[in-house]
């Protein structure tokens, strides 16, 4: 889960990284009372899920409560790549010197932590790894290991950071890497990481992606998830235990085993290219067991999503056999009465496959036809959602 910029701001207060006053305002009202409780100058700062902010006009330095207030009644609602900006962070203007970066990141084709460090901070990353390579750092952290001070000093003389600040960079890493273990992150990144004119390093914008698999050990960040942003569909799949993603696309998807159904997202692309661009409206894995109201929910999401024309169910029967997920299918369908109306393409194979046809065969539901392989059921769904 990817955090707005003032929740990640929060966090790093909760761990000791100097950052500066904030507040968050979603009318042109709050915006100007945030402003004169701060106080002096400050910026107005669009927040929303997606890079380029500021070139897309989402981040203005205000002069005074009036301005922010003008500055905030701008922002708000605009629409910045897709994302409209419902609320904007107030926060206190710096007297910025130099700028830097600092990341902590999961390095998965490494299995590994990375850090990455530079003095180049204020732009695009990506930007500075391309054009001078030897301007950014790039440090493994061991997992067992962890960030200790003398990591952390070794990071920043790897990055060349001035002797000046090299002690308090080092000391913004520790409280990093607090952050990334504690809260469960997969990435923590501070760019830029500031220093003012009076000398002092600041974390002036900052970045969090938490990994949502540890959910279980971390109740509080429930409250940061951005329910109004949420996409209600994935929202109802997730109240229900299931592993579901919107795309755009015609053609609905419920697989057992999250290989089998990004397989099946593949053959149902290519396989829509012959029927007018169909394309895969969802990823949906229903894990290993396949009950009956286990797929009576996952097509109750499925059938819900206006988007869809047909539904593909492909399932590999292993420890869960095809005859109970046949069982499942015909059940659901039993749960969902009128609610189901769209074509089901269903492919079983694996154990129990003879079995599992049978049922279905002998159920002889009229939503439903049998497919004998994957690409022959993909072709069919997106003939159907063509149609």
């Amino acid at each position: 889960m990817d955090l707005f910029e003032y929740q990640a701001r929060d966090i790093f207060e909760k761990h000791g990284v100097p950052v500066l006053a904030a507040a968050i305002a979603t009318t042109a009202d709050e915006a100007e009372a945030a402003a004169t409780a701060i106080g002096g100058k400050v910026v107005v700062k669009a927040q929303v899920k997606v890079g380029g902010r500021g070139k897309a006009g989402g981040v203005k330095l205000a002069e005074n409560p009036k301005d922010a207030r003008e500055k905030a009644g701008a922002i708000l609602g605009m629409d910045i790549k897709g994302h409209t900006v419902r609320t904007v962070m107030i926060a206190a203007a710096a007297p910025i010197e130099s700028e830097y970066y600092l990341a902590i990141l999961l390095d998965r084709s490494n299995r590994t932590f990375l850090v990455m460090a530079s003095v180049s901070g204020g732009m695009d990353i990506e930007e500075v790894a391309h054009t001078a390579p030897e301007k950014l750092a790039k440090v493994p952290v061991s997992a067992v290991d962890g960030i200790s001070l003398a990591k952390a000093k070794e990071i920043v003389a790897a990055a060349k950071f001035p002797a000046d600040v090299a002690d308090q960079v080092s000391d913004v890493l520790l409280k990093l890497w607090e952050v990334f273990q504690s809260e469960d992150a997969t990435l923590v990144e501070v760019n830029p990481l500031v220093k003012t004119s009076d000398g002092k390093i600041v974390a002036l914008d900052g970045k969090v992606t938490l990994d949502e698999n540890a959910d279980f050990r971390q109740p509080d960040h429930q409250r940061l998830v951005d329910e109004a942003g949420e996409n209600p569909l994935e929202a109802a799949a997730k109240e229900k235990g299931l592993n579901y993603v919107k795309l755009e696309g015609e053609v609905g998807i419920i697989g057992n085993g999250a290989g089998l159904v990004m397989s099946t997202l593949d053959v149902v692309a290519y396989a829509g290219e012959k029927h007018g661009g169909v394309r895969p409206a969802n990823f949906l894995d229903i894990g290993g067991g396949a009950s009956a109201q286990i797929m009576a929910d996952g097509l109750s999401i499925i059938l819900g999503d206006k988007d869809v024309k047909s539904v593909f169910v492909n399932v590999f029967g292993g420890i869960t056999a095809c005859d109970s997920v046949a069982n499942g299918i015909v059940q659901a369908l039993e749960l969902l009465g009128p609610k189901a109306t769209k074509p089901i393409v269903v492919r079983l194979d694996g154990n129990n496959v003879l079995e599992g046809r049978a049922i279905l065969k002998a159920a002889a539901h009229p939503l439903v036809e049998q497919a004998d392989t994957m690409d022959g059921a993909a072709n069919r769904a997106a003939e159907l959602a063509a149609k």
